[in-house]
Order: C-alpha cells, then structure tokens, then sequence
C-alpha cells in the first residue's frame, strides 16, 4: 500500500531518514564532478535532462557549468535539452514521444561527452531513450533515479540511485547531489573563490 503523502514535520522525517542513507550517493556525485572536468577541459560537452521537476534540476546543472557555482573558473558547454522549447515542440509534432530527447542527444552529443538524466521514477520512456541512444552515439551517461530497480538504472553507465519513498524527497537529494558534483568539478580546476563588485570593494568573498 502506497503510504500517505507526508506533511509539515513528517515530510522533514522522510528527508532526514533518506540522508542516513545517502552517503554512497555523495562519493558517487564527487566522483563525477571530478571525471566531469577532465571531460569538459578537453573540450566535451554536458547534456542533461529530465521531465517536470527534473526538467528545473537539469537546467539548474547547466546554469552552474555555463556560469558558475562558487568559484571563478572558465565556463563550459552545458545544454539542457529539457529547456529547448521550439527544439521540443518540433520533435513532438513530427516524432514518436520517445524521440523527444534522443533526436537531440544524436544532434548535439559526441563520443566522449557526458549525458546527465533525471528521473525520479527511472521508468519515463523519453528519458530511457535519450539513454539507450546516447550509448549509441558514445557518449557516457549518468542517470540519478529514485530506488533500484528501475530501467533508467539499468540503461546508464552509472546510476545515483536514491533510496527515498517519496518523489520530493527524492528530489530534494538529486540536487544535494548536483551541488556536490559541481563542487568536485571546482575542486579538480582548482577554481578560485569569485567576488562580486561590491565584494571586491569591501574586501569580502561573495
């Protein structure tokens, strides 16, 4: 039997007690952060993805490799391929549903780059897809789930897999894990502590 939807102290209990158990999660995200940098200072590229809250996730990891996630570091070839909107629209019109995210990991992934999905299930059809045709194409994918089994597990090189009940908790974790991957990504290129202006005129770290 499926268990209530927690609330107020009891969805904190939920977090609480699937942190216990995260800690493989956290060396497998600072494993990837470091192997990530190799990839994108040769000149690879990222490519994430994910439907609904995952799609926000995945967009959050990109904007912290184009931009910057603490410290001041070059920038790097990111895209969310959840977040292309006519991209989406054209391949839904004119493809299978399955093809929503594939189409796009054929036309911008090359051998060698790393492919990050996100689903909370490990069962939603585009992103197993965009899996199977990643390995395809060469590239390496990496896929954060909600528990094992589940078929997104079984389609990626590797898999952080997130022994949670609940969709938010498992969530709530998948972003602890990409803060901790773009931090061993910062680590590995001895990325330096940025300032904003108003930090650098006060002396302060932003």
């Amino acid at each position: 039997m499926t268990p209530s939807t927690p609330c107020a102290h009891e969805h904190l209990g939920e977090l609480v007690d699937a942190v216990q158990r995260f800690a493989p999660c956290v060396d497998l995200a600072d494993d990837w952060g470091t192997r990530l940098a190799s990839v994108l200072e040769r000149g690879g590229r990222l490519l994430a993805a994910g439907n609904g809250g995952s799609a926000a996730q995945a967009q959050h990891l990109t904007a912290e490799l184009v931009g910057r996630y603490r410290d001041d570091r070059p920038p790097y070839s990111a895209i969310c391929l959840s977040a292309e909107t006519s991209t989406l629209t054209a391949i839904c019109n004119d493809y299978p549903p399955e093809e929503l995210f594939a189409r796009q990991v054929q036309a911008h992934g090359r051998a060698g780059d790393v492919l990050v999905l996100m689903s909370t299930s490990g069962t939603s059809a585009n992103i197993v897809a965009a899996a199977e045709r990643a390995r395809s194409c060469g590239l390496r994918v990496w896929a954060l789930t909600g528990p094992r089994p589940n078929p997104l597990a079984d389609a990626a090189h590797e898999a952080l897999c997130v022994d949670a009940r609940f969709t938010a908790t498992v969530q709530e974790l998948h972003l602890v894990a990409l803060h901790i991957l773009c931090a061993g990504l910062d680590r590995t290129l001895g990325a330096v502590p940025a300032t904003t202006r108003s930090a650098a005129a006060s002396g302060s770290l932003a």
